[in-house]
């Protein structure tokens, strides 16, 4: 299951919510790159876990948005694991402002391998070496891709595949 997150211009947004088949199409009947969607790769819920000490089935933290706003562009829709979530504009600005005063380092003191395991937490390496920058890493994907769509002022679709 990899983690994805396109960013999106609020028009866009609203296209997709009055018909999701439209997104559907951008994500998976184009063979160009979109410079816009990015890849996290496996590392979604062990960023969910350092946010907010949660897996992804007890999920209540307001952290959790920065993945899973609970805002479905359609309930209906399966994008490969489930529907697409989304921020507007104006709530990526907000999340935005929240990852930018969470450094990397404060990250890595949440991180707990032990915790992870018995959480399930997918996918489930926690006890491997160097796991934690591989975390890191994207967790600094993220706060790039939210602070693009902060200064573009652009919506924030993500979703599992």
């Amino acid at each position: 299951m990899i983690g994805n997150l396109l960013r999106v211009s609020n028009a866009e947004l609203e296209s997709y919510l009055e018909n999701s088949s439209l997104l559907e199409d951008r994500l998976y009947d184009n063979d160009a790159e979109d410079p816009n969607l990015t890849d996290i790769d496996k590392s979604w819920e062990g960023i969910l876990f350092l946010l907010t000490g949660q897996n992804i089935e007890t999920l209540d933290h307001p952290m959790g948005k920065v993945l899973f706003s609970g805002q479905l562009i359609d309930a209906e829709q399966d994008l490969g694991y489930g529907p697409g979530n989304y921020l507007t504009p104006e709530q990526v600005k907000e999340v935005n402002s929240q990852l930018s005063q969470l450094s990397p380092e404060e990250l890595r003191k949440k991180f707990d391998a032990k915790r992870m395991m018995q959480l399930e937490v997918y996918p489930n390496i926690w006890e491997e070496e160097e796991v934690v920058d591989y975390l890191l890493g994207y967790y600094e994907t993220i706060r790039e891709v939210y602070a693009t769509a902060t200064k573009n002022s652009q919506a924030v679709i993500t979703f599992l595949n």
